[in-house]
């Protein structure tokens, strides 16, 4: 081929995206192409021609010209659920023995969602380097990945970890593992990728240019985050190791179990698709989406869609009746992930979020950088926990709030670094109280700072295979 020929062939096909663009009203995407250099050229076409405009085109219609409707079909009534406290202890038993078998023969696997960054907290960096335990200031990887090589030692079986970051943290993700030899799992047992992307669209139905030469884009929610792991090839991976159940959680909550055999073993044993783990709601407000059963099947309704008629509804006990918060705690099936993730004909699809937001973006007519003081574009994204209506079968479990929920999300007050700390101290404290130790309090508060490591203990029953002191001091930190 010839210079010339590439030149005619390069022409042709830019003449068939203009073509294409003009045909979904979006020609504005190429208003700055003669002026860009040859490399943001191919970047910019290839990316536009990466779109599938049928199926953006209608979203548009759906979900920007129109908003739709996020009701649940009624009639909504509260989801059924296993108990923290078991009424048959030793049905719990056998779920946990269970559990613990499918861990040793090494169908279990951990996927942690990563794509955020640390700014809400005055992070720079993303939030799973967040140093996040009360002495040692372990990053909150770290606390995962001793999770996971605790779990390892004691059912002799890898637990292989994937990571879903985001464009903006994936090659700072990558750089922290490698500079921590990712914290002695094996760099074969830990795969990292991105997100998905969506394009941001105006109001008026048209896509934004982040830069002359690149779409405005957002990314598409933890419910992208199963279509990910199919195009990182992960479910691949995955079946190729004989995993057959992933155990899913979120970057910002130290206190999360990676890996716990009762979840597990009550999944599996109830043949369950994708199941869920849930607390008890403090208030009819908390910022909690709400475990509900909607004409007949399980989904969860944000706490800023639940009627309030509902939300302050209680029952016979005087406890909300719609109390069950989730808290993105989840097992799935890599069955099911597999039919999330089909090709078109045979997908499940999870339907698609509108959240009106401000977005920057440049001014195709000038050529200007806009900073928007209002929202002008929708971003689309979507919600892992969607997926729990198209499951065959489903089941929450419940835990406890200081066992397994210490989120870290605001700079301060709730869900801040500071809350977190004192969570993740007050469990070392009934996890020593439960093997002898005595502890110290002043005003109802433990009067120490703890720290156990995953490395030690995974759960209080795990800690009695350690060396303990009789007793903490007043003031006194311990670190174990």
């Amino acid at each position: 081929m010839t210079q010339g020929d590439g030149m005619r062939e390069v022409e042709v096909g830019l003449g068939q995206l203009r073509q294409t663009l003009r045909a979904w009203g979006q020609e504005h995407l190429l208003a700055f192409y003669p002026e860009l250099s040859p490399a943001q050229k191919d970047a910019l076409t290839a990316q536009l021609r990466t779109i599938d405009w049928p199926y953006l085109g209608e979203l548009t219609e759906t979900h920007v010209r129109r908003k739709p409707d996020v009701s649940a079909p009624e009639p909504i009534e509260p989801a059924p659920y296993y108990p923290v406290v078991p009424e048959d202890p030793e049905f719990y038993r056998r779920a946990r023995e269970r559990g613990m078998s499918l861990i040793r023969q090494g169908h279990v696997a951990a996927f942690a969602v990563a794509g955020g960054q640390g700014t809400r907290l005055g992070w720079d960096d993303p939030k799973g380097t967040f140093p996040a335990t009360p002495i040692g200031r372990k990053p909150l990887f770290q606390i995962f990945a001793e999770q996971l090589r605790r779990t390892e030692g004691l059912y002799e079986a890898v637990v292989p970890w994937y990571i879903m970051t985001s464009a903006a943290n994936h090659a700072v993700t990558q750089d922290f593992f490698e500079a921590h030899d990712y914290f002695g799992l094996g760099r074969e047992n830990v795969t990292l990728f991105p997100q998905g992307m969506m394009p941001s669209i105006g109001f008026d139905g048209r896509l934004l240019l982040g830069e002359k030469c690149a779409l405005a884009l957002n990314p598409d929610g933890h419910g992208g985050s199963l279509t990910a792991l199919a195009k990182s090839g992960a479910l691949a991976d995955m079946a190729r190791r004989g995993v057959t159940q992933i155990s899913y959680f979120q970057v910002d909550n130290p206190n999360v179990r990676c890996i716990d055999p009762l979840f597990i073993g009550l999944h599996v044993g109830d043949g369950a698709d994708m199941s869920s783990k849930m607390l008890r709601k403090v208030s009819p407000k908390e910022k909690v989406g709400v475990f509900c059963l909607a004409a007949g099947k399980p989904c969860v309704i944000e706490y800023s869609d639940m009627p309030d008629a509902l939300a302050e509804a209680e029952d016979e006990t005087g406890a909300l009746k719609f109390g069950a918060g989730s808290i993105a705690i989840h097992m799935i099936s890599l069955d099911f992930a597999r039919r999330l993730t089909a090709g078109k004909g045979e997908r499940l699809e999870l339907p698609f979020h509108r959240a009106e937001k401000k977005v920057p973006h440049i001014d195709p007519e000038t050529g200007d950088c806009v900073s928007p003081e209002m929202p002008n574009a929708v971003k689309l994204e979507r919600f892992i926990f969607d997926a729990l209506p198209l499951a065959r079968h489903s089941i929450i479990l419940e835990t406890d709030r200081v066992e397994e929920f210490a989120p870290i999300k605001n700079a301060e007050g709730n869900d801040s670094p500071e809350s977190s700390v004192n969570l993740q101290i007050e469990r070392a404290a009934r996890w020593l109280e439960a093997n002898g130790v005595e502890v110290p309090y002043r005003d109802g508060e433990v009067d120490a700072v703890i720290e156990i490591s995953p490395l030690t203990a995974l759960s209080a029953e795990d800690l009695g295979n350690a060396e303990l002191p009789a007793r903490i001091e007043p003031g006194q930190k311990v670190l174990l």
